[in-house]
């Protein structure tokens, strides 16, 4: 089956997405989203987003970020994002978001979008501010709300702008009639940290490099980066976010990979050194990581079929939203 022949059914709606304005995916996102997200593709009818509108909020090269829309692409399918089985398509491809944006945008307050605390964490350490940063979070809504997602994957930061979402949905059916499926978290309880600095989210723009495991990372470089990760003086195996963030992080990592418990994980490494966990860890990263990196170099030599499999999508995406807007302008009388 290609991407082109996915049947739109009764299943819920899962709609999840990434900035491709890096061009680097890490193994936060891996396993705090794309690893969950692949396992959903049987069970939902799923839609993900390259949301390369959303990297428009800062200022970015054109042809950088048309070259790392497409490595992004191909690293997400070859972590399990299967086009045969979602709706693997481009923001920018689907102007229908425009169009519902500026219809929530007259929905939500200034005071709404104001009290985002993401705006407000940003635009502290920015000096010129874009408007489109302030009206981030509408998009956002427009992004959900076009494809009647009665799901959508959040971590921690995300959760403010989703209750935005479900109050605008809901304003909206209040004054117009029933419209908008009301969407519910889909809470993404995995956090991976820096193998550095513990205390703060894993990131593309950590301190430093060797606090990021990226996928795309070669053997030696992910081995490195493990075994000189952050722990304590205990040489104690456990889990404790308060008392032990470093080795605590790095039993969530494994857990994740292994698809065992927290406490499983403990039990299997209890009495054993921090050497020993990291070196299983690491020999588990290399056999992932490099199963991902073959599989984008494979994809990145041929990007017209990534191309093709995001014009195909982008269509299909386009004739569902659109069906929204229909209803959406009916109600509004301007359509």
């Amino acid at each position: 089956m290609t991407s082109s022949a996915i049947r739109i059914n009764k299943k819920p709606v899962v709609l999840s997405g990434i900035q491709p304005s890096s061009g680097m995916l890490h193994l936060g996102n891996y396993l705090g989203a794309l690893k969950s997200f692949g396992r959903m593709q049987d069970d939902y009818t799923t839609y993900f987003m390259l949301a390369n509108l959303h990297s428009m909020t800062f200022p970015q090269n054109p042809e950088v970020l048309r070259e790392n829309t497409i490595r992004i692409a191909a690293q997400c399918i070859a972590a399990g994002i299967d086009p045969a089985k979602s709706i693997v398509f481009l923001q920018s491809d689907v102007y229908q978001h425009n169009q519902l944006a500026w219809v929530l945008g007259n929905v939500c307050t200034f005071g709404e979008a104001a009290r985002m605390t993401q705006f407000k964490d940003k635009s502290g350490k920015q000096g010129n501010i874009s408007t489109g940063l302030f009206t981030y979070p509408i998009l956002m809504a427009s992004d959900i709300l076009l494809y009647d997602s009665a799901f959508v994957p959040v971590g921690a930061d995300q959760k403010q702008h989703l209750e935005l979402t479900r109050t605008l949905a809901r304003r909206f059916n209040a004054q117009y009639g029933q419209t908008f499926l009301v969407p519910q978290p889909f809470e993404c309880s995995i956090r991976i940290y820096d193998l550095q600095d513990p205390a703060v989210k894993m990131s593309k723009s950590s301190a430093t490099e060797s606090g990021t495991i990226f996928l795309l990372d070669s053997p030696d470089k992910i081995v490195k980066k493990i075994m000189r990760s952050v722990t304590d003086s205990e040489d104690v195996i456990g889990y404790d976010r308060e008392t032990k963030p470093g080795v605590s992080n790095l039993v969530v990592m494994y857990s994740c990979l292994t698809d065992c418990t927290i406490e499983q994980t403990v039990n299997i490494y209890s009495g054993k050194k921090y050497s020993v966990l990291k070196k299983d860890l690491s020999d588990i990263l290399v056999e992932v990581c490099t199963t991902i990196a073959t599989r984008t170099n494979e994809l990145l030599d041929d990007k017209n079929y990534i191309r093709k499999i995001l014009v195909t999508a982008s269509e299909q995406a386009r004739g569902v939203a659109q069906k929204t807007i229909d209803r959406v302008y009916e109600k509004l009388g301007v359509y």
